[in-house]
């Protein structure tokens, strides 16, 4: 039983990066009953506990990070630019990002309950993961316009997608979905042609919070990003 364990705690530790592995090994044990407190703390805590501590603990070190990453974060201004979003990608707007990056991830934990704390070790160790921030800030920027779309703007952007089946499976119903769930959009006699279909060409009144809400609860942050 014993040989077991010391197994599957090498085995836990060969996961590390190099450097993370080198270090843990390298911790007197003294040092090694921290982190154990450490990581009891964090996993028996509850997810708000959790998203608030990632944020506290990492946004700062991830900020300074992706401004250093100056192709990334001019190529995503550009497309937020192109898409006359104006938001600017100052310190301020990376943090508030990653931090609801955090939360989103907190949510989709609840679909998926191994996914929350690897999403998490996966942006503070992960380059790639780093530069999917910058993504899922133009993502979520992005759906913030669609969710404030007429459905019949929703049609139009459809037609000119080059996958639409798949454009419209995964985001235009979805959307759709919410917009009827929450009472947002109230199709009447929708299916009666020669009905008044003003429901079509209404346009969603939402505010900034409610609407980052909406996407929370119906995309995950792999959908966005």
């Amino acid at each position: 039983m014993v040989m077991n364990e010391g197994k599957n705690l090498k085995s836990m530790i060969q996961k590390l990066p190099p450097e993370a592995r080198k270090w843990a090994e390298s911790l007197p044990w003294q040092h090694r009953r921290y982190v154990l407190s450490l990581c009891h703390l964090l996993l028996s805590a509850s997810p708000e506990t959790q998203a608030e501590f990632l944020d506290d603990y990492t946004a700062d070190g991830l900020v300074s990070k992706m401004l250093e990453d100056r192709y990334t974060k001019n190529k995503v201004q550009r497309y937020l630019k192109q898409f006359l979003i104006p938001t600017n990608l100052r310190e301020d707007i990376l943090r508030s990002y990653i931090k609801q990056f955090y939360i989103h991830s907190d949510h989709d934990r609840r679909i998926q309950p191994d996914q929350y704390l690897e999403s998490g070790l996966r942006l503070v160790l992960s380059v790639e993961e780093k530069n999917n921030v910058f993504n899922y800030i133009l993502g979520f920027e992005i759906m913030k316009i669609m969710f404030k779309m007429s459905w019949l703007q929703h049609e139009r952007l459809y037609r000119i997608q080059i996958n639409q089946e798949d454009f419209l499976k995964n985001y235009i119903k979805p959307i759709q979905h919410a917009h009827r769930i929450n009472g947002i959009i109230m199709p009447k006699d929708e299916r009666l042609f020669f009905a008044k279909r003003s429901y079509f060409v209404e346009e969603p009144i939402l505010s900034e919070k409610k609407v980052i809400e909406l996407i929370i609860a119906t995309f995950t942050t792999k959908i966005v990003t």
